[in-house]
């Protein structure tokens, strides 16, 4: 069995050969942080976050980056906005993301890079570019990059100057981000003007700042090696983002940039892209609100590829939240006996995920598991926490609830009850438990309490 993974360079599954054996350079475009990331840009850490679960799994050695873009124009507007400096502005969205992070079991990388901490990396970078005839400077005192000297732009994004909207080329984009039919030369760096307030940079080329292209080419490289094994992102990420990284990059190293790109698809909401911009979108606070456990949504994400678009609806997470519920509640019960993991599962759960991080089928393979009534209990138990050290669930904490004194106190009150046969006093302290938060199940084994689940149940 061999890993292979859907290239965006080449649009089709590549056997995966690192640079250098076992071990993977792997680079992740963080967030910016001019708010909180919606839950569809947490599709893309989650997926990155599978992928070096899987690649640790399979014995490589990861060493993971992910960037911080503290500076760029939403950053700035934004931070006005608020009458706060950018770097107090940045810092406190930063936190939220770490915070987020935790929340969702997402591993964090080797190292965080700042854009705000490397821009003599990027000036340097710019230098060269300009030397080597593929920049150049505007009246302003901007620097641009000529997408025309370029000979294999559009690789990524696999299309041709040639075929652009008519007078789109040629034409110069200040703003970072842009669409694909108005491709156009684009700010390496950008000159001071009044609307940048006090956000500016002193250099060899000038007052002003980055854009944002440049900053994640100068700090994978500082970091990676100007030739490294993966970058990962969401699709939207591939133009104009990913496709500028790769020809200043190019261009300014002379080598290959990033072997293999893995982009996730698109998280839905109604049918339409989720985004800031159409506030159409929810956050991590927005399901906590709504009594939905993140790792719910973590493991919804994974019930569909991650090259698949996906339609975000409360009442699905809802339902995985169910299954995880009483996934957890199956593992308990396996008890804590070492047990052995089963050689045949292991072996479908890799040929699953060695085929482009299959993640539907392997989680669906634990339920296989669960109904398989020829494994052990605790053959089960080991082989379902050695799927989770991918899947990222946390199904090992599975450590008895503690059932508050009033609540035990009430549950022994009602089973005396129902041993005299007073109905209408154990139907009284179930409603007394009840209102405490906790569920009463009577069963062969005796009376069960256990934490309600208080997620909605929507309907249509």
């Amino acid at each position: 069995m061999a890993l292979t993974l859907f290239n965006s360079l080449s649009r089709q599954n590549e056997l995966f050969v690192p640079l250098v054996d076992m071990t993977v350079g792997m680079y992740s475009c963080g967030p910016t942080v001019y708010n909180y990331p919606h839950i569809g840009n947490y599709r893309a850490y989650i997926t990155s976050d599978v992928l070096k679960r899987y690649l640790t799994y399979r014995g490589y050695t990861v060493r993971h980056i992910m960037n911080i873009t503290d500076i760029d124009d939403k950053t700035i507007r934004d931070s006005q906005k608020e009458g706060k400096s950018l770097k107090e502005f940045t810092e406190f969205y930063t936190e939220g993301f770490f915070t987020d992070r935790d929340t969702l079991h997402i591993l964090p990388p080797e190292r965080y890079t700042k854009a705000t901490d490397y821009i003599p990396h990027m000036v340097r970078m710019i230098e060269t570019l300009l030397e080597k005839g593929y920049a150049y400077r505007t009246d302003d005192g901007s620097v641009y990059f000529d997408i025309k000297k370029d000979a294999e732009y559009g690789k990524l994004s696999h299309f041709k100057l040639a075929d652009l909207k008519e007078n789109a080329d040629g034409r110069l984009a200040k703003k970072d981000e842009y669409e694909k039919e108005n491709a156009s030369d684009f700010a390496l760096w950008k000159a001071w003007d009044e609307s940048d307030g006090e956000v500016f940079w002193e250099s060899a080329l000038g007052k002003g700042r980055p854009g944002w292209h440049i900053e994640c080419s100068a700090m994978s490289i500082d970091t990676l090696g100007e030739s490294f094994d993966i970058h990962t992102g969401g699709v939207d990420n591939i133009f104009p983002h990913h496709e500028n990284e790769i020809a200043q990059s190019e261009c300014a190293t002379g080598k290959p940039f990033s072997k293999y790109f893995i982009h996730n698809e698109h998280l839905m909401v109604d049918g339409t892209k989720m985004s800031k911009s159409a506030g159409n979108f929810y956050t991590l606070r927005d399901l906590d609100q709504r009594g939905i456990d993140p790792i719910a949504f973590r493991m919804w994400l994974m019930t569909a590829h991650y090259r698949t678009k996906t339609n975000f609806t409360l009442e699905t997470v809802t339902g995985s939240q169910t299954a995880l519920n009483r996934l957890k509640e199956t593992l308990k019960g396996y008890g804590t006996t070492e047990g052995t993991i089963i050689d045949s599962y292991k072996d479908m759960f890799i040929s699953y995920m060695d085929n482009d991080l299959d993640t539907p089928k392997a989680l669906a393979l634990i339920w296989e598991i669960v109904k398989d009534p020829t494994i052990a209990p605790e053959d089960k138990r080991v082989t379902i926490l050695d799927f989770d050290t991918v899947f990222g669930l946390g199904l090992a904490d599975t450590s008895e609830e503690v059932i508050p004194e009033e609540v035990t106190r009430l549950t022994e009150e009602r089973e005396q009850a129902r041993q005299s046969k007073d109905w209408e006093k154990s139907d009284t302290l179930r409603a007394q438990i009840e209102s405490l938060g906790y569920e009463v199940k009577d069963t062969e084994n005796g009376t069960k309490v256990s934490k309600k689940d208080n997620s909605i149940k929507l309907t249509q």
